[in-house]
């Protein structure tokens, strides 16, 4: 059997292959809450045989949004909202994963398709938070530099949204520290400026992701597993760099969690990323090999064999894909065909699996 397709344990959790759906942004919610939308988009990738389905990035509270159109976990509205989905995609031998997340300055933006503009409060959005009152951009608004106070509160967002996952039947839970977004924003020297004790050194920097990490391994079972998405660089000199998401991911592994996603960027939109097939494998295998905890490669994985290449050299432990599981929802059954890899189909299916 391929190695793709071997199972996979973290804690008291099985997941029946090394295919993870990585999160992706739909901007399709209404007030953050889940619809036939996600029921869909979420269901059919788990008909396509993935092992596991992390939902996209979910505000802690309505500023964390990226979008007035993305998901959101702040009221017991949408913990009920995402309950059939949950439902559904373990009905298809899936594991239901979801990404909590808060935007930061970069929040408060129309969706892409719209050009993604930043929507000020006259325009639908609102005051953005961020370490520093530095902006993205000179056409975003000036975020609002938090109060330790403030501070306070955004990690308490993010414990009650770990509560309300759990409420949800979610069996593995993701922190979102990459992309530019806000716990991002406070690992960055280019956008922390802070002197205070979450700003300035690296253990400073670190500060928040880690008091919330530690928090959420704590109200989450302990037989169920945590993971963090890191961007490993911010691709810019002076910036977030691979060093220093080694020893971030070692103080991570320390705190009880269970995988790294190693993505990259966001953070600088301008900056210039050699991006190509497998451009991020190499922070997988880095961060893998240097502190022992188990890492997701992301980023440009396309094909059968380059997803069983990265496993097999042992670059990562499994691979998380997005947009070639957009264009082919079924690509895992498909790619099992290719590594001839016998695999089981959903019952409704079966009758297609032998076409070429």
């Amino acid at each position: 059997m391929a190695k793709l397709f071997t199972p996979i344990r973290f804690r008291d959790t099985e997941i029946k292959n090394r295919i993870f759906v990585s999160p992706m942004c739909q901007y399709s919610a209404e007030e953050g809450i889940a619809n036939h939308w996600h029921l869909v988009h979420l269901g059919g990738l788990a008909v396509g045989g993935a092992g596991l389905i992390i939902v996209e990035a979910t505000a802690v509270a309505p500023e964390g949004r990226i979008t007035p159109f993305c998901l959101g976990l702040w009221s017991d509205a949408h913990t009920q909202a995402f309950k059939p989905i949950v439902d559904f995609i373990k009905q298809q031998g899936a594991i239901p994963a979801i990404q909590i997340a808060h935007a930061g300055r970069k929040a408060s933006c129309d969706a892409p398709w719209r050009d993604g503009k930043f929507l000020p409060p006259e325009q639908g959005g609102w005051q953005t938070f961020a370490p520093s009152a530095i902006p993205v951009t000179p056409e975003h608004g000036t975020p609002h530099a938090l109060s330790r106070e403030e501070i306070q509160q955004v990690a308490a967002q993010f414990h009650a949204a770990a509560k309300r996952a759990l409420d949800a039947g979610f069996e593995v839970l993701e922190l979102h520290c990459a992309h530019g977004y806000l716990l991002h924003e406070f690992l960055s020297p280019l956008s922390n400026r802070r002197e205070d004790e979450y700003g300035g050194s690296l253990e400073n920097r670190c500060r928040l992701a880690l008091d919330i990490a530690r928090d959420l391994r704590t109200l989450w079972p302990q037989d169920k597993p945590v993971f963090v998405r890191i961007s490993a660089t911010d691709w810019v000199e002076g910036g977030w760099d691979i060093d220093q998401s080694i020893q971030f991911a070692k103080w991570l592994k320390e705190a009880g969690i269970d995988l790294i996603d190693c993505s990259s960027g966001g953070l600088i939109l301008d900056a210039k990323i050699p991006a190509g097939p497998g451009y991020q494998t190499e922070f997988a295998q880095r961060i893998r090999h240097e502190t022992g905890i188990a890492t997701g490669a992301v980023g440009l994985i396309t094909s059968a064999v380059q997803a069983e290449h990265i496993l097999v050299s042992g670059q990562a432990d499994v691979v998380m894909l997005a947009r070639k599981l957009l264009s082919d929802p079924h690509w895992p059954l498909h790619a099992a065909k290719e590594l001839r890899t016998d695999v089981t189909w959903p019952a409704q299916y079966v009758r297609a699996k032998h076409i070429e």
